[in-house]
């Protein structure tokens, strides 16, 4: 059995981030390729963003801390601390609107 500190995941991640050129930094926790389930710790700074891409699989942002903001074409979803955004089985974007960690979890379909 594995033990992960989230908070101490986000916290490394976000010093990362502060130190690339492109204000983004992530770290896979569990899985990968050879699993059905992947969770990913990805830190954003303020006004960086994932451009816009084709859904995974199945999804959730969990916001460990900051501001995001989770859009679909016209429809977007701002999340805070503690939310749960479900990922739309649509192109979307994950926009920082303040320096923030979240935790990505996939699961695809074999």
């Amino acid at each position: 059995m594995d033990k992960f500190s989230l908070t101490a995941l986000a916290r490394e991640q976000l010093d990362l981030a502060r130190r690339t050129s492109n204000g983004r930094s992530a770290k896979t926790v569990y899985g990968g390729h050879a699993h059905l389930l992947r969770q990913t710790v990805i830190a954003l700074l303020a006004g960086q963003q994932l451009d816009e891409h084709q859904s995974p699989g199945e999804a959730t942002v969990h916001v460990l801390n900051g501001r995001v903001r989770l859009a679909a074409g016209d429809v977007s979803w701002d999340g805070t601390a503690g939310d749960l955004l479900v990922v739309p089985d649509t192109r979307h974007t994950l926009q920082a609107l303040a320096d923030a960690t979240v935790l990505l979890t996939v699961a695809k379909a074999t």
